[in-house]
């Protein structure tokens, strides 16, 4: 879940680390730290809490001329948030960063004691540290000792390690975890866990397979695969456009992008609509042939939404039987897996340790398998056999907005091109919902008038003892959703649940502390929903409707446009609740973008 970079050249060592934490800082701040290896002596820094401690603390450091640099932003696994157990951690005279989880790292630990090795953290990292320099004393040099480290390991890691025996040298591995290598015309090389920190410093970029692993220095990179067998790196262009990673005047980066919903909606339906049919022309038609008769939906979070919504739509407009799968959960529970079902897994960053080893079981049991994911030569791209990539743009706010709303309008869009496939629906339907998809961009703009309303509306629902978000049909995924940015963002109770479930247990909670916050779409159950609320209201709950239609039972009242079709209700709705949660983080004091004990990419289990 931690960020990595690394470097090894000839310029400015310890600001190129920390500008390339700075990028990575949303996959954890727990803690920050950097080691540089120079003229055969360590500087290493550490420091709790977000990335400016360390920068203050590394202040007086200078580093002129060439040096190899790690350095590692955390999101806590093993122990707790201490500066013991921030990274890079130290065997006698090697430094190592570490992204994932060491399965096998209790039964490890227990040999390197009973050796006589003193541990001073509680993490899985420092094992593989002081398990290399083990091996150190009995392989010839340090490639093979840090070979045999790897071979010893289970579990997932990205790893990079620098040891004073080969002081011209970082040694990498990947397994489960991402992990890249960039170059430049100066013969410089750049590690991180994705393309953002190298931008403006690297034009080229390896993307490591998993079992992959080797070394770097300034003359070479040596790369084996999980046979052991060498390999050669396979570079490609990488952008140099860092423009959209900027907040652009926004308080906070998670404001930025609900603001950027409109276009990155209109990005994602950019060539992919005629008149009449979805386009898709990144997979053949034949994804859908050979009898496939079910499409299985799997994710996490914000993603697990989006697959609930779609499928509504799958049923709904494609006539297909679909069941929705929470990865963490399907990973565990010995499921059958037919070859007739469609595998469909849904990540921003395409790196979701639990998904991910979904799509491989899926692999593995020989279904089709296809990927919704915003991030290109991301690992579940690389595995599954077709990708529709959301166009998102980089998405740094840890709660996630414009993730799920191109999630959300690519699986309308898929449901109406399967649709057309199994003629389903009659042409004329088609090309209306075709009409409606090319509104969504309108649909999603953000008024002056409407967030005015939901800053001052939200010093209202600051206490109090819980949130319901409620909502029928798909506007019950968004209900999830709509509670989950809120508990994100300000640690406040929240949960999302069908309307019609209210009377089987959770209105028992209802008083005039429990704030209700009703989906009300005039186009779809609005007089079932309506009378559920009604029965919230009864019991003295606070009730905040969102919709177009005036609702007399509410304390508080969002209007949303008068819309043709739920669908797009349903995204109107969506930034309503984007914008309340966080207007209400933002009064509550709370840091929006890198909200307590959560990381933006979930690559441990």
């Amino acid at each position: 879940m931690c960020g990595i970079v690394g470097y090894l050249g000839e310029k400015n060592t310890k600001q190129i680390l920390l500008d390339g934490l700075k990028e990575l800082e949303y996959r954890g701040y727990d803690s920050a730290g950097i080691a540089v290896l120079q003229n055969g002596e360590f500087s290493n820094y550490k420091a709790i809490g977000k990335l400016i401690n360390l920068e203050k603390k590394t202040k007086d450091f200078v580093t002129e001329g060439f040096a190899v640099g790690i350095g590692h932003t955390r999101w806590a696994t093993h122990g707790k948030p201490t500066e013991l157990n921030a990274h890079p951690h130290l065997g006698e005279s090697s430094y190592i960063v570490h992204n994932g989880i060491i399965e096998n790292y209790a039964q490890l630990k227990k040999e390197l004691i009973s050796d006589g090795v003193t541990f001073l953290s509680q993490t899985d990292t420092e094992v593989i540290v002081h398990q290399f320099e083990k091996n150190l004393k009995t392989q010839k040099n340090a490639f093979k000792a840090f070979e045999k480290t790897i071979n010893e390991l289970d579990g997932a890691y990205a790893i990079l390690l620098t040891t004073k025996s080969e002081e011209d040298t970082i040694f990498f591995a990947k397994h489960g975890s991402p992990m890249l290598v960039g170059i430049n015309s100066e013969y410089e090389k750049f590690f991180a866990s994705s393309d953002t920190p190298l931008i403006e410093h690297a034009t080229q970029v390896n993307y490591f397979e998993d079992g992959d692993y080797g070394f770097v220095n300034s003359k070479e990179i040596s790369i084996f695969d999980k046979d052991a067998k060498k390999k050669k790196a396979i570079f490609t262009n990488l952008s140099q456009n860092k423009l959209s990673a900027q907040k652009d005047g926004f308080r906070f980066f998670m404001e930025k992008e609900i603001y950027e919903q409109s276009d990155v909606i209109a990005d994602t339906l950019m060539g992919r609509l005629s008149d009449d049919e979805v386009i898709f022309d990144e997979f053949d038609k034949s994804l859908f042939d050979d009898g496939i008769n079910e499409i299985k939906l799997c994710a996490c979070g914000t993603s697990y939404h989006s697959a609930l919504s779609a499928s509504y739509l799958f049923e709904r407009y494609s006539k297909i039987r679909t069941s929705v799968e929470i990865a963490s959960e399907f990973r565990y529970r010995e499921p059958i897996m037919c070859k007739d079902t469609l595998f469909i897994v849904i990540s921003q960053s395409g790196e979701t340790a639990d998904t991910l080893e979904t799509l491989k079981m899926a692999k593995k049991a020989g279904l089709k398998t296809l990927v919704i994911c915003n991030v290109d030569n991301s690992s579940m791209v690389r595995l599954a056999d077709a990708t529709i990539l959301t166009r998102a743009g980089i998405e740094k706010g840890v709660a996630s907005t414009k993730a799920f709303a191109t999630q959300v309008t690519i699986f309308w869009m898929l449901s109406l091109y399967i649709a057309k496939l199994r003629d389903s629906l009659k042409n004329e339907e088609i090309i209306r919902q075709i009409s409606l998809l090319r509104e969504v961009p309108a649909s999603v703009k953000v008024t002056d008038e409407m967030h005015e309303k939901l800053k001052r509306l939200s010093k209202r629902y600051l206490h109090g003892h819980g949130f319901f978000f409620i909502g029928r049909d798909i506007f019950f995924p968004l209900a999830l959703e709509g509670a989950l940015k809120l508990k994100e963002i300000s640690y406040l109770h929240a949960e999302g649940y069908p309307s019609g479930e209210m009377k089987h247990g959770p209105i028992a909670l209802a008083d005039p502390e429990l704030f209700t916050i009703a989906l009300l779409p005039e186009h779809l159950h609005y007089e079932k929903s309506k009378s559920n609320v009604e029965e919230l209201s009864a019991r003295d709950s606070t009730i905040c409707a969102i919709s177009s239609q005036e609702f007399d039972k509410a304390d508080d009242f969002i209007r949303i446009s008068k819309c043709k079709d739920y669908m797009l209700e349903f995204f109107e709705m969506m930034v309503v609740v984007q914008l309340l949660s966080l207007e209400i983080s933002v009064r509550l004091g709370n840091d929006v973008d890198m909200p307590r004990n959560l990381a933006k990419s979930v690559t441990v289990e």
